[in-house]
């Protein structure tokens, strides 16, 4: 036993002379010092995150209000454009009527010209002596075309329009 007792002194020294590790005490938790943000900035971050929502919102409007301006635009000068063209038409469609008018009033005129023309010209009773005389059927027939060539001279357009 005394050797048991030897052997277990000399393992039990051993144990005694090791000390155990001290024990620290729990340290307070703390963050990482590499991602904590000094407090300034970490107001900053929190007021530039409102701020860029807000402004990305704002743009995003005022691109809506933009694209709208630019159809509003679009829209009234097509209008504009409609209405000079009515304008034109109706210049025009004036215009006509009076070219129309003017050209009625001058075709009444040579109508009546014609008709004075025609009512000159003698015209015999149908023989048929009167027919069969060469002669005299050349000399009417020059009379008429002088006076249609008169007609024709009188009714010539003054210009080219």
């Amino acid at each position: 036993m005394a050797e048991a007792q030897e052997t277990q002194a000399t393992t039990a020294a051993p144990k005694t002379a090791r000390k155990a590790p001290a024990k620290r005490k729990p340290a307070a938790k703390r963050k990482p010092v590499a991602k904590r943000k000094p407090a300034a900035k970490r107001t900053a971050a929190k007021k530039a995150a409102p701020d860029f929502a807000a402004n990305a919102q704002e743009t995003g409007r005022n691109v809506f209000l933009a694209g709208l301006g630019f159809y509003g635009k679009a829209y009234d000068q097509a209008q504009e454009q409609f209405s000079e063209l009515q304008k034109q038409m109706e210049a025009r469609r004036k215009k006509a009527d009076k070219v129309y008018k003017e050209l009625v009033k001058r075709g009444e005129k040579l109508e009546k010209e014609a008709k004075g023309a025609i009512k000159d010209i003698e015209l015999p009773k149908l023989e048929l002596d009167a027919l069969t005389d060469r002669k005299k059927l050349d000399a009417r027939l020059k009379k008429a075309k002088a006076r249609f060539a008169e007609l024709k001279d009188s009714v010539r357009f003054k210009s080219a329009a």
